[in-house]
C-alpha cells in the first residue's frame, strides 16, 4: 500500500537556504492557537457532542470539495449519499460510499483537498496508508473504531486542535439555540455566531417569502413596510451581538453598492411582498442593502464581510435535486473599484467601520483590491478564498497583494470550511506557505529575520484577531 508521507518540510521551497529559513519561521508559529473567524461548521456539532457516526458521514458527505471532484468524474451524488431535497432516494450504506471514495482517492493528487485529507488521515486519525480500493474496508473499520473513543468527540477534538475561537455562519432569523446551549454548558471553548442576512436581502430568491416569515417570527415584528424590515434586521443584529457575534457576512453576486431613497426602497420592498420584483429591482435592492449593512456596522461595530463573485448553483439539475452548496458554484469576473465606490465614499474613511472583502477573481488582486485596501482605512483584504485556498493560490495572493497593500491590510487566514476535521490541516498548510513566502523575502534581503518572525505571527494569529475584533 502507498504510504502517507507528511514530510516535515512539505510545501517549502527546495532551495536549501529558503527551506532552512521557512522551517525556522514555521516552527515559530506552528503551535499558536487557531483563530477561525469565518466558517460553516454547524454549532449543533459541538452543542450535542455526540460521536461522529462513520467515516463517510464525517469526511465525505459534508465536504463539497470532495464530492464535486467525484461528481466531475461521473460519480452520481446519489451514490455518495448526498441528501436530496426533491425526495430522490440516495445510498444509505456508508461503507459502500466509503469504498467509492477510496477507489477514487487518486483524483485528489496535488489538490488542496488532497493535502488536507492526508493531514486529517495521518495527523488526526493516525492512518498511515493512502486510501485505495484495496484497503477501503480496513481503513473504514480503523476509523470507525477511533470515532467511538471519547478523544474523538467534537469537543475533545476542538481542544486537541487548539482552537481559540470558532465562528459559525447563521441566518438572520436563526434562534442561535445551539450557541446558547454551548454557553450554558461546561464547554470552555469559544463558539460565536456570524450574522448572514442573505436569505432576506435577496428579494428575488425563490425562498424569500418563507425567509421573511422566519424573520417575522424571530424579530416579533409584522414587517409590512421597508421601515419595519430595517427595524427587524437591526433587532436581530443586536441579538447576535449579545450572543457574541463580531461580524456579518454577505454573499452577493457582485459588490455593486448603491443608495436608494427611502421611497425607492419602500416601493421595491412592497413589490417584493407582492411577488412582483424583476431582476433590476433585486439588483438595486441588494446594492442598497449593502449600504444599509455598512451603516448598521458603523453603529453597532460588527465587522462587515463581502463574499462576491460566484455564480451560485450553476448546475440547475444539481440545485433542484440536492439544493444549494453542492459544489456547483463557479467564479465569475468581478469589478470592485466602481462597484464599491458608493459604499467607500460613505463609510470608507469612518474609524468605526471595518470592511473585509474577498474575491474569486484573482485578476483583481493587484489591479483593484490591493490599491483599495492600501488606501481606505476601513477596508482590509480577506485571504485567498474557496478555489484559491491552495498552495499556489496563496502564493499568487501574497505576490500580487503585498507590495501595494502590505501584510497588515490583510486579515490573516480563515478556513471557511464545513469539514470540522480539516480545520487544523487548512491552518497548517497556510502557515507553511506563508513561512515559505517570508523565507524568500529574507533570503533576498528584503526582510530581516526579526521582521519575518513578527509578520509570520501576525499572519498566523494576530491579524485575524484584530481584523475580526476578537
Amino acid at each position: 500500500m502507498s504510504k502517507i508521507n507528511l514530510h516535515p518540510d512539505r510545501y517549502f521551497d527546495p532551495q536549501p537556504e529558503v527551506r532552512r529559513i521557512a522551517r525556522e519561521l514555521y516552527d515559530h508559529v506552528r503551535g499558536l492557537p487557531l483563530v477561525c473567524p469565518h466558517g460553516h461548521v454547524e454549532p449543533r456539532l459541538l452543542a450535542e457532542d455526540v460521536p461522529f457516526p462513520d467515516p463517510a458521514s464525517l469526511l465525505l458527505i459534508p465536504d463539497h470539495y470532495i464530492f464535486r471532484m467525484l461528481y466531475s468524474r461521473g460519480i452520481s451524488l446519489e451514490s455518495l449519499g448526498i441528501p436530496t431535497v426533491d425526495g430522490t432516494a440516495v445510498e444509505q450504506d456508508s461503507r459502500k460510499i466509503w469504498r467509492i471514495f477510496c477507489a477514487h482517492y487518486y483524483l485528489f493528487a496535488a489538490t488542496p483537498t488532497g493535502c488536507w485529507l492526508e493531514h486529517v488521515l495521518a495527523a488526526v486519525l493516525d492512518i498511515d496508508e493512502k486510501p485505495s480500493a484495496r484497503n477501503a474496508d480496513t481503513l473504514y473499520d480503523a476509523i470507525l473504531e477511533k470515532l467511538a473513543r471519547p478523544a474523538f468527540r467534537p469537543r475533545a477534538l476542538y481542544e486537541q486542535f487548539n482552537i481559540e475561537v470558532l465562528s459559525t455562519t447563521d441566518a438572520a432569523s436563526d434562534s442561535l439555540e445551539y450557541h446558547r446551549a454551548l454557553s450554558d454548558s461546561s464547554f470552555k471553548g469559544r463558539v460565536i455566531p456570524t450574522f448572514r442576512p442573505d436569505g432576506v436581502t435577496d428579494i428575488a430568491a425563490r425562498a424569500w417569502p418563507e425567509e421573511m416569515d422566519r424573520l417575522r417570527a424571530a424579530s416579533g415584528l409584522a414587517i409590512h413596510s421597508y421601515r419595519e424590515f430595517i427595524a427587524a434586521l437591526e433587532k436581530r443584529r443586536a441579538f447576535f451581538r449579545e450572543m457574541g457575534a463580531t461580524a456579518t457576512d454577505h454573499g452577493v453576486n457582485t459588490p455593486f453598492t448603491h443608495r436608494l431613497s427611502g421611497q425607492e426602497a419602500e416601493t421595491i420592498f412592497q413589490k417584493a411582498l407582492k411577488g412582483q420584483v424583476d431582476a433590476n429591482d433585486a439588483r438595486l435592492f441588494t446594492a442598497h442593502m449593502l449600504m444599509e449593512m455598512a451603516r448598521m456596522s458603523v453603529d453597532d461595530g460588527l465587522v462587515m464581510q463581502i463574499h462576491p463573485g460566484a455564480w451560485r448553483n450553476h448546475n440547475r439539475f444539481i440545485h433542484e435535486r440536492f439544493g444549494a452548496d453542492k459544489g456547483a458554484d463557479i467564479p465569475v469576473h468581478t469589478e470592485f473599484t466602481g462597484n464599491l465606490r458608493p459604499l467607500l465614499e460613505a463609510y470608507g474613511n469612518d474609524p468605526n467601520f471595518r470592511l473585509i472583502v474577498f474575491t474569486l477573481d484573482e485578476s483583481t488582486y493587484a489591479r483593484e483590491l490591493a490599491p483599495l485596501a492600501g488606501h481606505y482605512p476601513a477596508m482590509r483584504l480577506g485571504p485567498p478564498w474557496w478555489f484559491h485556498d491552495s498552495i499556489h493560490g496563496m502564493i499568487r495572493y501574497r505576490e500580487r497583494v503585498t507590495e501595494t497593500a502590505g501584510f497588515y491590510n490583510t486579515v490573516g487566514f480563515n478556513d471557511d470550511t464545513r469539514a470540522f476535521l480539516s480545520i487544523p490541516a487548512r491552518h497548517d498548510l497556510n502557515r507553511r506557505v506563508d513561512a515559505n513566502f517570508l523565507a524568500g523575502l529574507v533570503s533576498r534581503h528584503i526582510l530581516d529575520m526579526e521582521q519575518a518572525r513578527e509578520i509570520a505571527r501576525a499572519l498566523a494569529y494576530d491579524l485575524a484577531r484584530d481584523g475580526y475584533k476578537l
